[in-house]
């Protein structure tokens, strides 16, 4: 459970998608250099990370629970199915039924053997502007283990795409949206659409600040205004999403405490109160974990 502080919702302390993406540098894995940036973000305030990196990312729990140690930071751990391309073969082979019941292991009884137990489903994914039978599967089988434990959901839309459709497949599904993160919505730069799934009653996480070669931060500041302005401030959270070795001070990295050092002075400039600032940071995320 989570802590008094500030916390990320959608982070990564180590993962492994270099084998598809052909790149080494997606190879999260530099120990000391993320407990370094982690204390420099216990420092700040930050006390709890989201780890939404789930079955066939490269989930190493023991490593996790070291950076947690050395760091201070409470570091939360997930379950889920990523999205297609990066599925392990049991995906393809196993019944909803049977991905559901992996998932719910994963919360009841811990994760790969250790006594750490998934306090959230995620991230689960769409891929971009199309939805897979297989995708389809793995949501099918969220909504089982979502129902069985009660557990939030949080999900990944590539570049922001199909949002409003998993809006939907929750509502349809007989899920609380109050009990749903859409990831990635920030990516879209597309205001109406983010405030149609606020009104529908689902949160949505501004997760990839910093990345401004999808999308200018100072966009993803004017859209928050904007919720600020019709009243959904207490349905949006935040976190960077650092993924790659090159996100990370030490190679010259924007890294994690980017978000307070950089973007929250923006938001600030940009006439978001300290009261919401407080909501995106400390007070949404607490509320939505507890359910």
């Amino acid at each position: 459970m989570l802590v008094d502080g500030i916390t990320y919702m959608h982070e990564h302390t180590t993962i492994d998608l270099s084998e598809i993406k052909n790149n080494e540098d997606c190879q999260l894995d530099v120990f000391s250099e993320t407990v370094r940036e982690y204390t420099k973000l216990y420092d700040k305030g930050v006390r709890n990370i989201i780890d939404v990196t789930n079955f066939g990312m490269g989930r190493n729990i023991p490593y996790v629970q070291k950076v947690a140690e050395e760091s201070g930071i409470n570091i939360i751990s997930s379950t889920g199915f990523y999205q297609e391309k990066f599925y392990p073969i049991q995906v393809f082979r196993e019944t909803r039924e049977e991905l559901a019941l992996r998932m719910i292991k994963d919360i009841n009884e811990g994760i790969k053997g250790t006594s750490v137990k998934a306090e959230i489903i995620g991230e689960i994914g769409t891929s971009h502007h199309k939805w897979t039978e297989t995708e389809k599967k793995v949501f099918e089988a969220v909504v089982i283990a979502h129902k069985e434990t009660g557990k939030p959901i949080t999900t990944h839309t590539t570049l922001g795409t199909l949002g409003h459709e998993q809006v939907a497949f929750f509502k349809e599904n007989g899920i609380d949206l109050s009990r749903v993160i859409i990831g990635h919505v920030d990516l879209t730069g597309d205001r109406d659409y983010i405030l149609h799934m606020l009104r529908e009653g689902a949160y949505v996480e501004f997760d990839t600040i910093g990345k401004e070669n999808y999308m200018p931060d100072q966009v993803r500041a004017d859209i928050l205004k904007e919720i600020q302005e019709r009243g959904y401030m207490d349905q949006v959270v935040l976190s960077m999403d650092i993924t790659r070795k090159s996100h990370l001070e030490y190679q010259g990295g924007l890294g994690y405490a980017y978000l307070l050092d950089a973007f929250i002075p923006m938001l600030e400039r940009s006439g978001i109160t300290e009261a919401s600032i407080d909501k995106l940071l400390v007070k949404n995320p607490i509320t939505f974990m507890k359910g």
